[in-house]
Order: structure tokens, then C-alpha cells, then sequence
């Protein structure tokens, strides 16, 4: 699956200005680091593929790829107007989904990455992140 995110987001850059690819590289690797199982790993590949409009869900249906990893990518797929109590509780009644997303948390809440930001904008996140943590009674959650 990292050949397919990495084409699939192409061209695209972080908050930051890095290459998305660096992001889903980090993710995968957390979920790795996190002792996550291959249809995981494949997942965070493809977390935000669908979310960010580089993969549709016409394509993941039709994906050869488990039901379950379709399932966490779904899961992680933010809707419009989704209140975040939503999101994280469909994540939380997702199999393997929430191990991705503390993933995902984890690489977002980077000091390192959310540094190179204006301060407004690492305040903002910082304060999403947390409560997205805390909402699915990750640590550091507040």
C-alpha cells in the first residue's frame, strides 16, 4: 500500500510544507512501533487517502485489500460537519482503528513538526489533538 499512498498524494504537503508521504511514512511506522498487524499498517498508509480526496471511496471498495482495513480507513475518514464525539467514537467501535489514529495523534502532535508553525495555528491543533486524545481515553488526553 505505500507505493499507492505515496502516488495517490503526490504533490501534496503537510501544514508544514514537508511531502504528505513523510506523514503516512510516520504513521505506518508508529503503528509498526505499536505492534500493529499488517491490514493496520496498510491502513495508516491509506488513512487520509480518502479524507483528502487522493483516493476515492468508489477505489477502496474495489481495493484488494481486507474488510477490516477498508473498515479502519473509513473509520479514520473524517466526514463534513462530523462532531469530533462522533468521530472518535466510530473510530473506538472500529477493530484495530484506534491503534492507527493514536498513531496518527502521535506523529501529529510532534513537537518538532507542530514547531516550524505559527503559534496560533500549533495552539489550535495542539488543543485538537488533546481532546481528540482524551475523547479516545488515549494518554495525554488531559
Amino acid at each position: 500500500m505505500e507505493a499507492v499512498a505515496r502516488a495517490a498524494h503526490v504533490g501534496q504537503t503537510d501544514k508544514a510544507g514537508r511531502p504528505y508521504a513523510e506523514h503516512l511514512s510516520a504513521v505506518a511506522q508508529g503503528v509498526r512501533l505499536r505492534g500493529g498487524d499488517d491490514e493496520q499498517i496498510a491502513a495508516a498508509w491509506l488513512h487520509d487517502a480518502v479524507e483528502d480526496d487522493a483516493l476515492s471511496e468508489d477505489w477502496l471498495r474495489g481495493a484488494a485489500l481486507s474488510r477490516r482495513t477498508k473498515d479502519i480507513v473509513l473509520a479514520l475518514t473524517k466526514r463534513a460537519g462530523e462532531p469530533p464525539e462522533a468521530y472518535a467514537a466510530r473510530i473506538l467501535a472500529t477493530p484495530g482503528a484506534p491503534l492507527v489514529k493514536e498513531a496518527d495523534l502521535a506523529h501529529n502532535a510532534d513537537p518538532a513538526r507542530l514547531a516550524v508553525l505559527d503559534a496560533a495555528t500549533r495552539t489550535r491543533l495542539t488543543e485538537k489533538y488533546t481532546r481528540m486524545r482524551a475523547l479516545l481515553g488515549l494518554p495525554g488526553g488531559g
